[in-house]
């Protein structure tokens, strides 16, 4: 199988808020808008399948995004002028990504990560 495209789809319990919450506060770029629905611009689309349990929910299941940044503490900064609800405070974790956790409106936890300049991520390979 070729995948040649990937989105995440959120099903907000209040989507007035969701969009105000991705469209004005996380300021992502619209690519397009149909009727019920605004799909945005991720940067590159990547899925992570997981067995790292941060606070799986009931079930053990659960959606979380991923969104890098240039620079944590300013995007904190922004973020938490806008009274987002940070989950977690920025910091180093033990694999060397700088994370804070927030959530959107209806809960759902996103991860917001800088990748340091010394990381592999950073490392060509090849």
């Amino acid at each position: 199988m070729e995948i040649l495209s990937s989105r995440a789809i959120l099903r907000p319990a209040d989507p007035d808020a969701a969009l105000r919450f991705y469209r004005d506060v996380l300021g992502l770029a619209v690519y397009r808008e149909f009727p019920g629905g605004t799909v945005f611009f991720l940067g590159n689309g990547l899925l992570e399948v997981s067995a790292h349990t941060d606070d799986p929910g009931p079930d053990g299941a659960g959606l979380r995004l991923w969104l890098q940044v240039r620079d944590l503490a300013t995007t904190h900064d922004e973020l938490a002028a806008h009274g987002v609800r940070v989950l977690r405070e920025p910091r180093r974790e033990p694999w060397g990504l700088d994370e804070m956790w927030i959530a959107d409106p209806d809960g759902t936890r996103i991860v917001v990560v800088e990748v340091p300049p010394e990381h592999p991520i950073r490392r060509d390979t090849r």
